[in-house]
């Protein structure tokens, strides 16, 4: 029988999510992004200092503040509720009642096992029951639930709930490629392999809409 230590990280190696939501404490913003920082910052001097780095030397002086402040306000900036972007919605007045997809959005994630990158492609769509929503405003959403220690099977489906509440319909899809430098630098060191999720909601669960979706994406749209 496994011990805790060896059960979670057989979680962490075999990339497995326990929830849908991210596991984010109820008390992660009593504290402002400067006192964040300033805690982290101490943190990651003494993980350098523990792994035997001078910390004198004049490249890795400024190290500890500038990983702090991306881990706040870059990478994980995500996680703070505050900076959501607006999903503002507009009536369909052209009454465009197929697919739209929004393809090849560019995703930086991390991976909460490991923390290294997730770096990949989305491809997202909706087929509107009366509204609309920015093609930017897509772009944002992936970028939001990307920035934060994630898994990428929840990060596809967070993408979906938040669109099809934003639009009042289920017909949103998702799907993510992308490669786990988990995976591809350590570990088994697999540079070649990529995960791909996906998450169809309402009509993209019928196999003529998927296929339809999936065609889309194939096109050769490079200009």
């Amino acid at each position: 029988m496994m011990n805790n230590e060896e059960f979670h990280d057989e979680i962490g190696e075999n990339h497995i999510s326990l929830s849908a939501v991210n596991p984010v404490r109820e008390d992660a913003f009593d504290i402002s992004d400067d006192e964040k920082i300033e805690k982290i910052k101490k943190d990651v001097e003494n993980i350098l200092i523990t792994l035997g780095m001078d910390m004198t030397d004049d490249s890795l002086k400024g190290t500890p503040n500038r990983v702090a402040k991306m881990f706040v306000k870059e990478i994980f900036g995500g996680l703070n509720p505050a900076k959501k972007p607006s999903a503002s919605t507009f009536d369909n007045g052209y009454k465009y009642g197929e697919m739209l997809v929004e393809k090849n959005i560019t995703l930086y994630s991390t991976c909460e096992h490991h923390l290294l990158p997730i770096i990949g492609r989305a491809h997202v769509a909706y087929i509107s029951k009366g509204r609309v929503i920015g093609l930017s405003k897509i772009n944002r959403i992936v970028e939001f639930y990307a920035k934060r220690p994630q898994v990428q099977e929840r990060l596809t489906m967070q993408i979906v709930q938040e669109l099809q509440i934003a639009l009042g319909t289920e017909d949103v899809a998702c799907i993510i490629d992308a490669k786990h430098l988990c995976v591809n630098s350590r570990g088994i060191q697999d540079i070649e392999s990529s995960t791909v999720t996906s998450e169809f909601g309402g009509a993209f669960k019928n196999e003529q809409t998927r296929r339809e979706l999936l065609n889309y994406i194939q096109l050769d749209t490079k200009f």
